[in-house]
């Protein structure tokens, strides 16, 4: 166990779990150790009472002393007892609230992280920290706890009780001791490997079984269950595989602690046999050695597999801790303030930005998008738009030049104040399980049923809504499974017209709407914009007729800007794309 606690890395990780954790839980934690020493000393007390009975009753068959010795050991039996519960009762609420804690913490952290970070890693990775982890880290603090306190201090009593009443034969226990920690070490070199194999597999199960449920059309539709089925399994079989290793590793410690064990107990009651029945030692004392020595058995046999286990732990710990201290892919900078107010214009400065492992999408982009007014952003995919619509957004920075608002470098204020101002509707539309009002009010949670239901008549929601036999009290599904392409877009189109924020941000919003209802958004669109920084991406020309001005993008570049009109005389790209569009 203590070379594992030498090891630097392991240390410091543990040292700033205890750190982090017992300073939160202090007053736990602290009537769980008093009540460990409680248990500590009574089990030593076990073990030295029996050489008070055996001599008392015995040798010296003193029998005004048997009421004495009777509450003396109803006493320890009883104070154990209760040490126990007390020591189990805290452990656990301790341990309930640790998990808890950590949990919150990740997900904060995760929260905090700007979109690359989503990007490039997992979701079945990220559950995994946010559960195993969190549970690792409760395992590892309950090991260290009870390993220091109650194992190793019970230990230290019952060892000193032994030499005490029996040095020579204490000698005996101090030879095999050794032996079994080298039997141990042996064993403990694979576990570590194994362990991290195994966090690896269990979050490849989550990922397999996300993908089943996300993908699940696509599953039935090219018939891939069986594949599918073979991934799962295979991920199965490599955890249980995996466990069965660590299992059989653990159980290696007790045959090894069993018979080393078995070899003091004896070599111990062959010596005492002759120091009692030649060598004049008071059986009592014998007793009492031999009580302690097996005793001592249970802690020091915990304390030998302590290290496998916290061997395993450990790694959800480390784990855990690389989540907590990756670095924000997108930070508020210090002394980041809040945007003030303004018309709303929106400008782009000498902007150059790509994304990670991607050539550039801009380099040196300027652009202005007038305050009030609706600006459509077309051009052919990956010409910049929804690039645009992210630095707005600050889900990216830029790598040189800047985005401002009203003349302020939105880099510099904070992301409350900057994502307070902006509405915006996806065309990947997204709703939370819940209820189709609950979806809506998102938006603004302080709305009123009223305003809930005028933000859906005005997103031309409200009649199907109403046709559903809960109204807008009917449940979505997993990200609206239970409604049709259209109706989430109507239902994620009410909830940004619900913000009433001043700037919208339209991605491909009609994109799931049939002509009727497109035609009617438009009529709505047409309200919602007087007054506010609109900036729409369609790719459906029909929708960017009422535009103030289009912006047409080609490879990162600004080709064209103006209104419909005047771009159709113009002759250039824009007139091509509406060509395109208008061709049968």
């Amino acid at each position: 166990m203590f070379r594992f606690f030498r090891s630097t890395e392991n240390q410091r990780l543990i040292a700033r779990l205890v750190r982090e954790s017992f300073h939160e839980h202090k007053f736990g934690y602290g009537a769980a150790i008093v009540s460990m020493l409680v248990v500590a000393a009574t089990t030593a007390g076990s073990a030295w009472i029996l050489s008070v009975i055996t001599n008392e009753f015995v040798i010296y068959k003193r029998a005004d002393r048997v009421n004495w010795i009777a509450l003396a050991v109803a006493a320890i039996f009883i104070a154990k007892g209760i040490a126990n519960f007390v020591q189990a009762y805290f452990m656990s609420r301790v341990g309930n609230a640790i998990i808890a804690d950590r949990q919150r913490k990740i997900y904060d952290r995760i929260l905090a992280q700007g979109i690359e970070f989503y990007h490039t890693t997992s979701s079945s990775d990220l559950i995994t920290r946010m559960t195993n982890n969190a549970q690792a880290a409760r395992g590892v603090l309950d090991l260290v706890v009870t390993s220091y306190v109650r194992d190793l201090v019970t230990l230290i009593a019952l060892v000193a009780v032994m030499v005490w009443k029996q040095p020579m034969l204490s000698l005996i226990c101090f030879v095999i001791g050794p032996v079994a920690i080298y039997g141990v070490n042996r064993i403990l070199k694979r576990v570590r490997s194994i362990a991290a194999m195994e966090f690896r597999s269990l979050g490849q199960i989550v990922h397999v079984m996300q993908e089943t449920a996300i993908g699940v059309r696509v599953v039935k539709s090219f018939n891939l269950e069986g594949a599918m089925r073979k991934r799962m399994y295979k991920a199965v079989s490599d955890v249980e595989n995996r466990a069965n290793n660590i299992a059989t590793l653990e159980a290696a410690t007790s045959p090894v602690m069993e018979t080393l064990a078995g070899l003091a107990i004896a070599g111990a009651v062959f010596v005492s046999g002759f120091l009692v029945l030649q060598g004049g030692q008071l059986p009592g004392n014998i007793m009492t050695f031999i009580a302690a020595l097996l005793f001592a058995y249970e802690p020091a046999k915990r304390l030998a597999r302590v290290r496998i286990s916290l061997e395993t732990g450990i790694v959800g710990v480390r784990m855990m801790f690389q989540l907590a201290d990756r670095p924000l892919t997108l930070a508020e900078k210090p002394g980041a303030k809040p945007l003030q107010a303004g018309p709303g214009e929106i400008r782009f400065d000498n902007v150059s930005f790509a994304y990670p492992e991607s050539p550039p999408v801009f380099e040196g982009f300027n652009l202005t998008l007038k305050a009030g007014k609706m600006t459509a952003l077309v051009g052919p995919s990956g010409s910049g738009k929804s690039t645009i619509l992210n630095l707005i957004m600050r889900m990216y920075d830029p790598q040189t030049g800047k985005v401002e608002f009203d003349g302020q470098d939105i880099s510099f204020a904070t992301l409350d104040s900057l994502r307070s101002k902006i509405a915006y509707v996806s065309q990947d539309t997204f709703l939370f399980a819940g209820t189709v009002m609950h979806n809506i009010r998102l938006g603004r949670e302080d709305a009123t049923d009223a305003e809930v239901i005028a933000a859906a008549r005005a997103a031309n929601a409200h009649e199907f809504i109403s046709a559903m036999a809960k109204g807008y009290e009917t449940e979505v599904g997993e990200n609206g499974s239970l409604l049709s392409g259209g109706q989430r877009q109507r239902i994620s189109i009410a909830r940004a017209m619900l913000r009433d924020a001043e700037i919208l941000l339209l991605d491909e919003a009609t994109s799931a709407l049939d002509a009727e209802s497109e035609a009617l958004f438009r009529d709505a669109l047409q309200q919602l914009t007087v007054g506010r920084t609109t900036i729409v991406i369609a790719h459906r020309l029909s929708t960017v007729h009422q535009a103030d001005t289009i912006v047409v993008l080609e490879k990162g570049k600004v080709q064209e800007s103006g209104p419909h009109k005047t771009l159709l005389r113009q002759g250039g790209l824009y007139q091509k794309l509406y060509e395109y569009q208008l061709m049968p």
